[in-house]
């Protein structure tokens, strides 16, 4: 049982006991009616305290138990509620930490509640394309007043406790503990002072009234629906509020229920709840156990003070460690030092740093000239050119100045990291950590198991990841890892739309209107032409036979590197990034198509959104089968955070299976037909192929 039953002199308190956030899970379920139960039979007892064990109240519904049957399993949350809100005895909610979705709407469900300050109270379902579907639609906005809970429900944000408890006439809270340490305490004190009073209010019982009625929830609708474009639920959560004003509680829950069942279906909530779940996953490696002992990083090295280098170093300042940074020249380091500056200037300016925070995370930062003063780190990346000898002569050098047991990684995106390893005499402690731009920014990061990388130095890295608030995705080794791997093969099918008729421009609108947060090109312009173009010359002689389109190259001998000169694919304004499409290119383009005998055709904004899709389905097979990946949601996990992979669609290999493997593999065989094409590529993945004749998914 995850939840547990004591009696305080007259007071019961039924404790939640399921870590790591209290999960609603069946047992705990379970547990909570039983001491209901006994509370109840039990003469002594005059009122019941319920409160969480460990570090939340509760986070609601138990992931593990996603939509399997537990989920629904009598007794079911709504169960759970009505016997709190039914109980002869007053029922106190003692909530601290955490008290998120199905938590919040069990609380709602007692007859009063007392928060520790610093409480985050939350109903994030809309974050997983959902409603809430326990009743938080309809109490809230009765025990918070309308518009504070329809903002909290649409947004899904945090509050803290204490800031809802400061709006006027909210019934939310009716007291807010001294601190978290006297939360029991006091829980048990005011129970005893409540445990007479009667009739016991109860939230569904509360009016629920907007003053503007039928005008403010137009206003909202207006308001939400034109920022939640693709996804659903946020003006559903609106509806659904909305009941709450005009129906009576029970009409209200079976309209929140409705809509809630509705939701379930939608592929744009299946994608997020697979993201949500996918997320979490990432983190689990199979064989490095969950006790694995960690590194102690305390002070972290960064070579390199260019754009990567210094994006690096201030995911680790913001995070409280101190770094080291090291470059060859003075004037390289000052030059970093001010665009580092020059981001955090941009944040105080815009509100979102306080000068005395950025003041102080600079003070972590030191810099050299010199790989000794590098030594005493216990965690160094290098940030430097991708080119195999630079990294050699670094890694020789950080081999020779490193104290023993530190981890030395390095930020290559497509390099041999075994290699790498292997200019060391401690390959045991590589290990890639492949940042993506901007660092600062950016939420992936790809972590590059070597052959030799030691267990503990993948536990300590992805726990790491988690203290400067990147989402980690482990890779094996190839070229290219995981994202740059499969990004070759869109790229190569952007190159073929442009042969066969295409323009840059009409590429990327179809991409963009997919929900892609750029198309191709732009993002080509964004990275760095010359980037792809250096990768291109370093693959030529290992890919001899890979069929490419010109383009690019062509593009890059005219110097159009992108926005950083000002012209790629498109033209760039003087501090803008506005893409303004370029005649000159356009004519390239056509040249060469005429240089190659290709009679141009019209192609469909489907067509170019499956050969750009299906290819990173296809490489993503590939990636699954040769175990560089370790699970297909993984894959999902690096294009969303690391690529503009819209959420609301779950990634490429989730997409795959919401269109159907069968029909993927009936796309690319045409494909394969189209002279222009790479046949040999569309032959499709021997896992997508076998997974299609059997009917199956990847996720």
């Amino acid at each position: 049982m995850t939840a547990h039953y004591q009696v305080h002199g007259d007071i019961a308190v039924i404790t939640l006991d399921n870590p790591p956030v209290n999960g609603l899970g069946l047992s705990t379920r379970q547990g909570i009616a039983q001491g209901m139960e006994q509370a109840q039979a039990d003469p002594a007892v005059v009122a019941i305290v319920l409160t969480g064990a460990g570090k939340a109240f509760s986070g609601g519904a138990d992931i593990r138990e996603f939509g399997s049957p537990k989920a629904i399993q009598e007794p079911n949350l709504l169960s759970v509620i009505a016997v709190l809100e039914k109980s002869t005895k007053p029922v106190v909610a003692a909530m601290h930490t955490v008290a998120m979705g199905g938590g919040l709407e069990l609380a709602l469900g007692c007859h009063y509640r007392i928060a520790a300050p610093g409480t985050s109270i939350a109903l994030p379902e809309v974050k997983l394309g959902l409603i809430p579907g326990a009743g938080g639609t309809q109490r809230l906005p009765r025990a918070l007043g309308v518009e504070p809970a329809l903002n909290m429900i649409v947004s899904g944000e945090p509050i803290k406790a204490e800031m809802l408890a400061m709006l006027p006439g909210q019934q939310l809270f009716q007291k807010i503990a001294a601190s978290p340490e006297s939360l029991a305490e006091e829980a048990l004190a005011f129970a005893r002072s409540i445990a007479a009073v009667r009739p016991m209010p109860i939230v569904s019982q509360l009016p629920c009234k907007h003053p503007l009625g039928d005008g403010y929830f137009q206003f909202a609708r207006n308001m939400v629906g034109g920022m939640a474009k693709n996804y659903p639920a946020p003006l559903k959560c609106v509806a659904a509020v909305e009941a709450a004003t005009k129906q009576k509680f029970d009409a209200g829950m079976a309209t929140e229920r409705e809509i809630f069942m509705n939701l379930m279906l939608t592929s744009e909530s299946r994608a997020l709840r697979h993201l949500f779940l996918g997320e979490r996953a990432a983190s689990k490696i199979p064989d490095v156990p969950a006790d694995t002992p960690l590194r102690d990083i305390k002070s972290v090295a960064i070579i390199g003070a260019g754009t990567m280098g210094g994006g690096i170093a201030m995911n680790f300042l913001n995070a409280g460690v101190p770094v080291k940074m090291l470059e060859m020249k003075q004037e390289a380091l000052d030059r970093g030092l001010a665009t580092m500056r020059g981001n955090y200037e941009a944040q105080v300016k815009k509100g979102k740093l306080k000068q005395a925070k950025y003041e102080e995370r600079m003070a972590l930062l030191s810099t050299t000239l010199s790989y000794d003063d590098l030594g005493s780190a216990d965690l160094v990346i290098e940030a430097v050119f991708e080119e195999i000898g630079v990294k050699e002569a670094v890694f020789k050098e950080l081999d020779r100045v490193m104290k023993p047991g530190a981890i030395l990684a390095s930020n290559t995106s497509t390099l041999d990291l075994n290699k790498i390893a292997s200019f060391t005499q401690r390959p045991q402690d590589v290990v890639g950590l492949h940042f993506f731009s901007p660092a600062n920014v950016m939420k992936l990061l790809e972590v590059v198991r070597g052959e030799k990388t030691a267990k503990d130095v993948m536990a300590t890295v992805m726990a790491v990841a988690k203290k400067i608030r990147k989402t980690a995705v482990v890779s094996g080794v190839c070229d290219g890892f995981i994202g740059n791997r499969m990004i070759e093969q869109y790229g190569r099918q952007g190159g073929f739309l442009l042969d066969e008729g295409c323009t840059p421009e009409q590429v990327d609108k179809a991409m963009e209107k997919f929900g892609m947060a750029m198309g191709p090109f732009r993002m080509g312009d964004l990275a760095g032409n010359d980037i792809g173009w250096a990768i291109r010359k370093r693959r030529a002689t290992e890919r001899a036979n890979m069929k490419y389109s010109k383009t690019a190259d062509l593009l890059c001998e005219k110097g159009r590197f992108g926005q950083k000169t000002g012209a790629g694919w498109y033209d760039y304004k003087p501090g803008k990034r506005d893409a303004i499409p370029n005649a000159e290119v356009v004519k390239m383009i056509e040249d060469y198509r005429a240089s190659q005998g290709i009679t141009p055709r019209t192609i469909s904004d489907e067509e170019i959104v499956q050969r750009l899709v299906f290819a990173l389905v296809n490489e993503g097979a590939h990636i699954l089968e040769e175990g560089i990946a370790n699970k297909a949601s993984d894959i999902d996990i690096c294009y969303i955070f690391g690529y503009g992979f819209p959420p609301y669609r779950g990634g490429p290999m989730l997409y795959a299976d919401e269109v159907g493997l069968f029909n993927v593999v009936q796309a690319m065989h045409r494909f394969a037909q189209n002279p222009h094409d790479d046949a040999e590529f569309w032959k499709p993945a021997p896992l997508l192929a076998r997974l299609a004749a059997e009917g199956k998914t990847f996720n």
